[in-house]
């Protein structure tokens, strides 16, 4: 049984890259040497453990330097949360798109440019609810955030969870402003309480779709489950 996904505000996400001497020599394109410095963790995290894994070993695996590892990463837990802090950019720009939020279901994925006066805004719940299915559609089989799959080999590190904490705070920070903003008649307890209700129900998701194996199929579909009852039991209080 895989062990609950620690519960997240995030840091702010990746800071800008920025190229160093050691990676020019090398040869290394600037684009990929984040998603290189990931990838050569997760590696020694499987061989060494995590806790026995150094930041130097990490950018020596990735053939760059430590500091080009620290122009991506804040530390060595921030590597597992790449997947999280992009899903947190998604949401945001996904909750911020006018044809999102009035066009109804499946209008994030439509890309219709929309035409003559714009439409009412959907209500909270249901632009929420489509928000997160446009940020799932980036997620497949072969893009599974690895600290969903492989917790078990990481062990109960502190560091770890808190880096995930702050991240998950992030995502229900920005869903409690969205509520607010869109209907600050519901009051704050209640947004609060719709955000986390939705996050817990996305970290749900993502669960039991990792571990549904390799015949998991696409994320959205799971995501879609465990979202509908709880955007449709806060509708009513949200929408009202």
């Amino acid at each position: 049984m895989t062990p609950d996904l620690p519960t997240f505000v995030a840091s702010g996400g990746p800071k800008a890259a920025k190229v160093g001497k050691s990676d020019a020599v090398r040869g290394r394109p600037q684009a990929s040497s984040r998603e290189m410095l990931q990838e050569a963790a997760f590696e020694l995290f499987l061989e060494n453990s995590y806790a026995k894994t150094t930041v130097e070993q990490i950018a020596n695996r990735a053939g760059v330097s430590r500091n080009t590892f620290f122009n991506y990463f804040a530390g060595k837990s921030d590597v597992f949360w790449v997947d999280l802090d992009d899903s947190l950019q998604l949401l945001g720009a996904a909750l911020d798109r006018p044809d999102a939020a009035s066009a109804g279901p499946n209008a994030a994925s439509a890309g219709a440019p929309s035409s003559g006066p714009a439409s009412p805004l959907a209500p909270v719940m249901e632009s929420i609810h489509e928000a997160l299915l446009a940020t799932g559609r980036h997620f497949g089989p072969s893009r599974v955030p690895w600290a969903l799959t492989q917790y078990s080999l990481i062990g109960s590190v502190h560091e770890l969870q808190a880096s995930a904490i702050s991240r998950l705070a992030a995502h229900a920070r920005l869903l409690d402003e969205y509520i607010v903003r869109r209907a600050p008649l519901a009051g704050e307890a209640t947004a609060r309480a719709a955000a986390y209700a939705i996050l817990g129900a996305t970290i749900a998701a993502a669960q039991t779709w990792a571990n549904a194996g390799t015949a998991r199929g696409p994320f959205e579909p799971y995501l879609d489950a465990a979202l509908t009852p709880v955007c449709t039991a806060f509708a009513p209080l949200i929408d009202a």
